[in-house]
């Protein structure tokens, strides 16, 4: 993550806007919890600045949140929200700028491993010699041409929002935090909601999982399972909001059986680079993902040990699909 401060902090430079807020992070959860003492270990372990909070200190700094019995909270001082539009924009005007060209609105028809490798889009057809497939939802089926199987899971995600009953209550502007609740109430996932901010009076607080769908069927699947544990917790946990949510969107998760990314060269095309299955926590990760998928298909030594992200540990996996 340190690195991906810096690079974000380049690109905010480059492009002359801000990306990124910091607003810190509040992470709740029981003692005797597994995850909860992970995330704690993790900040622990990197000396990320961070704060423990005694029950008394929650209520005097956070009163429109209630912290169950037995619970405990930190909060990591250096996170905070990322703006993605602003954040997508930035990065193709500045592509643009160096003499990149963008093609959106093309679907791949087919492509041809070999040197070079060929692509076929609704469009036209193309030739490199490398070729990084960064296609979210639809990996599965697109490295699915070449024989490879990976083991990815799509999941609809609903994106909820809350509306404040008093506007402002938890807003970004009051230096309310982005949270993370670790399987609180009986959560099986992790809760995680951000400060009112992107839709004024609205707060966004979302379960970290979802439905299995397909990509291309996605609006078929209606489940609400999650909207129902969503609106548990919020009438627990945040007094202040309405728990109904008053606007929900969809998102898609492409997820791996460890909820690590995928990292790597294709096992028999060693120029096609595979980057899939970040699990909904990739994009804030975004600058350090690309550099290590330019170096891989630049052929250059990765700057980071890639052995967690590589599909072979999938091995046993990827012999069942095929």
């Amino acid at each position: 993550m340190s690195e991906c401060y810096q690079l974000w902090a380049q690109l905010e430079k480059e492009a002359n806007v801000q990306i990124y807020r910091n607003t810190g992070m509040l992470i709740v959860g029981k003692e005797d919890c597994s995850a909860f003492r992970s995330l704690r270990g993790t900040l622990l372990r990197n000396n990320v600045p961070m704060e423990v909070l005694s029950p008394e200190q929650f209520a005097s700094r956070f009163p429109s949140v209630r912290l169950p019995p037995g619970e405990s909270a930190v909060i990591d001082k250096t996170a905070g929200v990322l703006h993605a539009d602003r954040a997508l924009k930035a990065v193709q005007d500045l592509f643009r700028g160096l003499g990149g060209v963008i093609h959106d609105g093309e679907k791949v028809v087919d492509f041809t491993p070999g040197s070079p490798i060929t692509m076929t889009t609704n469009s036209g057809m193309y030739r490199a010699q490398s070729l990084v497939i960064t296609a979210g939802p639809w990996a599965k089926s697109v490295l699915a041409r070449t024989g490879l199987q990976l083991p990815l899971q799509v999941l609809r995600i609903n994106v909820c929002y809350w509306k404040e009953r008093i506007p402002g209550t938890y807003g970004i502007g009051r230096h309310f935090p982005c949270f993370i609740g670790v399987k609180q109430h009986g959560a099986k996932h992790e809760i995680y909601g951000l400060p009112s901010n992107e839709y004024p009076g609205l707060m966004k607080i979302c379960y970290h999982s979802g439905s299995e769908t397909e990509p291309d069927e996605r609006d078929r699947q209606t489940s609400q399972e999650d909207i129902a544990i969503l609106s548990s917790f919020v009438s627990k946990s945040f007094p202040g909001l309405d728990p109904t949510p008053a606007v929900v969107e969809q998102c898609m998760y492409t997820v791996t059986p460890d909820s690590d990314f995928i990292l790597d060269q294709h096992p028999s095309h060693s120029n096609i680079i595979i980057g899939a299955g970040f699990s909904g926590h990739g994009f804030k990760l975004a600058p350090v993902v690309g550099k290590i998928l330019c170096e891989l298909a630049l052929g250059k030594t990765p700057s980071f040990d890639l052995s967690p992200f590589r599909i072979t540990r999938f091995q046993s996996l990827l012999k069942s699909a095929l």
